[in-house]
């Protein structure tokens, strides 16, 4: 079977190749990605030879090449992850993020639909198992309070241009499964961290600067909450939903591991101060910043549900993955 990866040079994206890869040698993947800033081939260095494994340079906003693929390969399969997804990025330049997250979005599920399907609710023979699985996030929930969780049943309330973008493209794949009646699933994952994310993010940012002995930026106060999943344990989640959620339904993917920013930082310094020890702490460096516009105050994602019905559990908790990470960070940035 003949499936479809987009973003797959990104963080998620190329974690996930290699793991689909090894789960499942009957899969050939096909990975379209843009190679913006975020995505770099060195993340598939061990599968670029691999002969179920294809790369395209391309953009999934050019909708005549994605017609030319669906073509050429008959994809009976489309997990899609490329998006842009800095906040801060969305916040200078929201355009680029409507046009990926938006439109890039509508042309796969609509090329899609035009290859599988003969009209609404009537699917082509040879594609009857043919599925669409749309990559999102819980920010499009908005921000909690100190307490409660994000549901599938949370209403959506974006508070980025990054967000928002995301929960258009949410309600664009939602579309098409109740006018169309197309096999979508759609996955809403908490903050991932782990090997090959992009330098700027928060955690690669920490172990960097930590290293190198230069200032460690928290925003505001540091007490923002995330709930944190370990990379690993979201391409475990993605691959059970594809294989066996429900059509038309959505799944929170979530690592039941709240922590707030400065405790992230102070567990880092910690962990180099034991294994890559120097003169004063690292916790010396961290230092607070001007707080980001618009700064959600927390998320966390309420798992039960593909618990409960997949069978699906993350296996990190924040304290085991970050060990992996820095670990990972350290052989990147130091070798």
């Amino acid at each position: 079977m003949n499936i479809l990866i987009t973003g797959g040079a990104g963080f998620i994206g190329s974690n996930f190749i290699v793991y689909l890869l090894k789960q499942n040698p009957h899969v050939s993947i096909v990975n379209v990605d843009k190679l913006t800033y975020a995505g770099t081939l060195n993340n598939l260095k061990g599968v670029e030879n691999h002969s179920n494994y294809t790369f395209i340079k391309g953009d999934i906003c050019d909708r005549s090449l994605i017609e030319s693929l669906f073509n050429q390969y008959s994809f009976k399969g489309v997990i899609h992850f490329a998006a842009e997804s800095h906040v801060d990025n969305s916040i200078d330049s929201p355009d680029e993020f409507i046009n990926t997250n938006i439109i890039g979005t509508f042309n796969l599920i609509d090329v899609a639909k035009n290859h599988w399907m003969e009209s609404p609710f009537k699917v082509r023979e040879e594609y009857k198992t043919s599925r669409f699985h749309h990559i999102s996030t819980d920010e499009v929930y908005g921000t909690l309070g100190k307490t409660g969780l994000f549901t599938e049943r949370t209403s959506y309330a974006p508070n980025s241009p990054y967000s928002a973008s995301k929960a258009s493209s949410d309600f664009i794949v939602r579309s098409y499964y109740h006018t169309y009646g197309m096999n979508v699933v759609t996955t809403n994952c908490s903050n991932n961290y782990g090997p090959k994310q992009h330098d700027e993010k928060l955690i690669p940012t920490i172990i960097r600067k930590a290293l190198e002995g230069e200032k460690i930026p928290i925003y505001g106060d540091g007490k923002n909450i995330r709930d944190w999943l370990y990379v690993e344990d979201h391409c475990q989640g993605i691959d059970i939903v594809f294989s066996k959620g429900v059509s038309g339904e959505t799944y929170n993917i979530g690592g039941r591991n709240e922590r707030n920013n400065l405790y992230i930082a102070n567990t880092i310094c910690e962990i180099l101060d034991k294994i890559r020890p120097k003169k004063a702490s690292y916790k010396k460096q961290i230092t607070f910043v001007r707080d980001r516009p618009g700064h959600d105050f927390r998320y966390a994602i309420d798992a039960r549900k593909i618990e409960e019905q997949l069978g699906w559990k993350a296996k990190e908790n924040f304290e085991s993955g970050i060990v992996k990470t820095i670990a990972w960070y350290i052989n990147k940035y130091i070798g």
